[in-house]
């Protein structure tokens, strides 16, 4: 029995153009600045999201991470939305590498209220840390994969460049949140000083992500990403398959996001089980588990023995993820594996 696996989109395999484009991959010493398919990819992705230049980094962790370190000082505190993955599922590396402290602020299907923001920005006191960075989020990981809107991303990068200082966005599925609003991710990312996105995640890449910004930034950058750890040499076979990604993998985002929304409809109608369908607006679908009978990671456990596969998010909740090796048949065999084993019940 061949799984269905809604655990992430991180666990699609290469397509064969991907595949063929890293056999045939043109090399060199990245290092050096001398391998040229890196430098393509790295082309192409700050021509994508509008910036001027890109870095090409083993993980959207790492990209994260090396934002952080290039945009602040040791004792600075950022601000993040309370529910953000860079601050729950990034080991701690804003305190670890940056030896910055975090400020979190409750967020609105991730977006944070501009006025709280600002109210958290600190003031000019010896006592207290200086404000070095904000950190936004789009599509929002916790909150379901929602998209923060355009003019929430722009109110608050407003809010941090008024008072001088600058924005991150963690844009590891920036494309799906382009794709549901059916406008550039350019655009989308216009407000903010760097943004790092994933070729890994509904891309489809095997590995990789892209760190974006100015020029200074990104030189400013290469030299974390070194001290990290992340100066490979001949990676051009990586960014080969990343640059498929790029030119093939975008638009069919929206298959996707459609396969989601069947998914969440379907479970919507399940006894037991609870979806709110206006989270749903891209990838993923979060399901409560109101049937008092079931936890959430019985309920994980049980499916997968019906070859169903995802991930339990709280004691009570499940996320499924849509992705290019999940097709509308699938989720059709998987809404009857869910429908089953509620009824059956533990």
């Amino acid at each position: 029995m061949r799984a269905i696996d809604l655990r992430s989109d991180t666990v699609t395999k290469p397509t064969p153009e991907m595949r063929r484009a890293m056999y045939e991959a043109e090399v060199g010493d990245d290092v050096y600045g001398e391998d040229p398919t890196i430098n393509r990819l790295e082309e192409r992705a700050a021509e994508l999201l509008g910036k001027e230049a890109a870095l090409f980094v083993p993980s959207g962790t790492m990209g994260n991470q090396v934002a952080v370190l290039t945009h602040t000082r040791r004792g600075q505190e950022v601000i993040v939305e309370a529910e953000s993955h860079v601050y729950l599922y990034e080991v701690g590396g804003i305190a670890a590498l940056s030896s910055c402290q975090v400020k979190t602020i409750p967020g609105v299907r991730g977006a944070m209220d501009p006025a709280a923001v600002e109210a958290a920005i600190r003031a000019d006191n010896v006592h207290f840390p200086r404000t070095g960075l904000v950190c936004v989020e789009n599509t929002h990981n916790r909150s379901g994969g929602c998209v923060l809107p355009p003019e929430n991303v722009a109110a608050v990068a407003a809010v941090a460049h008024r008072h001088g200082i600058p924005v991150h966005m963690d844009g590891a599925r920036i494309f799906n949140a382009a794709v549901a609003l059916g406008r550039p991710a350019a655009e989308l990312v216009a407000p903010v000083d760097s943004v790092m996105f994933c070729l890994s995640k509904g891309l489809a890449a095997p590995v990789g992500s892209l760190l974006v910004g100015s020029r200074e930034f990104i030189a400013d950058a290469r030299r974390y990403r070194k001290l990290l750890g992340g100066g490979m040499r001949q990676a051009g076979v990586l960014a080969a398959a990343g640059l498929v990604a790029l030119e093939m993998m975008i638009d069919r985002l929206a298959d996707d996001h459609a396969n989601a929304r069947r998914l969440a409809e379907g479970i919507a109608g399940i006894p037991g089980l609870r979806v709110d369908l206006e989270t749903v607006q891209t990838n993923m679908v979060v399901v409560e588990i109101v049937d008092e009978r079931w936890t959430a990671g019985a309920f994980v456990q049980a499916l997968r023995t019906q070859g169903v596969l995802c991930n339990d998010t709280g004691p009570r909740s499940v996320r499924l993820v849509t992705h290019k090796d999940v097709t509308a048949a699938d989720v059709e065999l998987a809404l009857d594996a869910i429908a089953r084993t509620v009824k059956a019940g533990p």
